[in-house]
């Protein structure tokens, strides 16, 4: 267990401030990402990166883009959805096996498999952690800016896991490329905080694992929500979309 000790200390030395609350709205062109909620990270006991056990912040990241996705496919606005899938002669270090193709870890968690039947989303399998990298394909076009430029999207609203890696890393290369021009018109990206959520491996289990990292999950969570908000990114607590509001 991570001490709250510890957690103040960060949180003191590395404070950030983020917005009351997100409003969407059909005068803005929103779109929706989720970042690899799959089984593989969110599944109780689905491989070597799922949880253990229940764990509160991952469950609150699935019920919130859950919620999210229903909204977003209600009123028909795009959805965008990585699946984190990987071939098992590409291991991706320094991480062990995980979701590897054919093993149903690779899959959307059972709450949102009807993602993949809907004609409003776009689904896109990678191999990376950088979802912007894993969006590139044989002939050098993307499959998320290209869904950006067809759907006209002016802002994304980003879920998902892990909140310091794959979520902050598809972040910090969405708002280098359009700081380049390379998304037009997308101008904004939002990260929804409670939609987020990071894996735990305390360090009393780490120091038992050859080659494992510490890793803290509240610490870990912060430091990148932190990390986003100091690439560019606009941080909210809480989306409101018409009469609906989250959390």
């Amino acid at each position: 267990m991570e001490s709250s000790h510890a957690i103040d200390l960060l949180k003191n030395e590395l404070p950030f401030e983020d917005d009351e609350e997100l409003v969407l709205s059909e005068t803005l062109r929103a779109g929706l990402v989720l970042v690899d909620i799959v089984n593989g990270f969110c599944t109780v006991g689905a491989g070597n990166l799922a949880p253990t056990e229940p764990n509160k912040q991952i469950s609150l990241m699935i019920e919130e883009s859950v919620n999210l996705a229903k909204e977003f496919s209600k009123r028909k606005w795009p959805i965008f959805a990585f699946l984190d899938t990987h071939y098992p002669d590409k291991p991706e270090n320094p991480y062990p096996p995980h979701c590897i193709i054919g093993s149903g870890e690779e899959n959307l968690i059972p709450a949102l498999e009807w993602l993949e039947k809907d004609p409003n989303v776009t689904c896109r399998r990678k191999d990376c952690i950088d979802g912007f990298i894993g969006a590139i394909n044989e002939d050098g076009s993307n499959t998320f800016i290209n869904w950006v430029k067809t759907k006209k999207i002016q802002l994304i609203l980003v879920v998902g896991i892990c909140t310091d890696i794959c979520v902050l890393d598809f972040i910090s290369t969405t708002i280098s490329a359009r700081n380049h021009g390379l998304v037009h018109p997308l101008e904004e990206v939002v990260v929804y905080s409670h939609g987020c959520a990071t894996y735990d491996l305390p360090v009393h289990v780490a120091r038992n694992i050859k080659g494992a990292l510490a890793h803290p999950q509240e610490l870990m969570h912060h430091f990148g929500l932190y990390m986003a908000k100091g690439r560019g990114a606009r941080l909210v607590q809480q989306v409101k979309i018409d009469s609906l509001s989250l959390p």
